[in-house]
């Protein structure tokens, strides 16, 4: 069983992007399947039902649609690291952690696809999104740090935009 690890919660770090809404950009931005998804979160040894993943997919108004948990997301990203970067087997499980946040998604997502300092700042900029890289450092902080930013909705929904355009072509 995965061990759990709260974050502290402040103000500066509500979640605002719907997890649904990042497990469909990363979906579409990858191309892959229900199923596959399915086997990524499983990498970390949690388990989803396909159908339930076709009820993430679903929009918000649809009949059957289903939130998808941080619990769900936060083992969805570790899987995403694994799936593009190889299971250490050798290393404990990690915690999870939770809330997801804004700032935790851009961080799995900056480990799952193996993202410099520099090619974060070409993905933003590609969207006409510019990012200062203090303010891109300050992202990355710990919540509590004298530099710490809470990630915003634009940020990451421009970020995942920059991503998909840079993977998918």
């Amino acid at each position: 069983m995965a061990t759990v690890m709260r974050c502290p919660t402040t103000y500066q770090e509500i979640r605002l992007m719907m997890n649904n809404d990042v497990l469909r950009s990363v979906r579409y931005m990858l191309d892959i399947s229900d199923s596959k998804i399915v086997e990524i979160t499983a990498l970390t040894g949690f388990e989803v039902s396909k159908s339930d993943v076709i009820a993430f997919m679903k929009k918000d108004e649809e009949e059957g649609y289903l939130d998808c948990s941080d619990e769900i997301m936060a083992h969805f990203l570790d899987g995403l690291v694994y799936f593009k970067r190889g299971k250490d087997e050798s290393r404990p499980p990690q915690a999870i952690d939770l809330p997801i946040t804004n700032n935790i998604v851009l961080k799995k997502l900056r480990v799952a696809f193996e993202l410099k300092e520099d090619d974060m700042h070409a993905i933003l900029k590609s969207v006409d999104f510019p990012v200062s890289k203090p303010e891109l450092s300050a992202l990355f902080r710990k919540v509590g740090h004298t530099n710490y930013r809470a990630c915003g909705d634009q940020l990451l929904r421009n970020f995942l935009k920059g991503l998909t355009l840079r993977v998918r072509g």
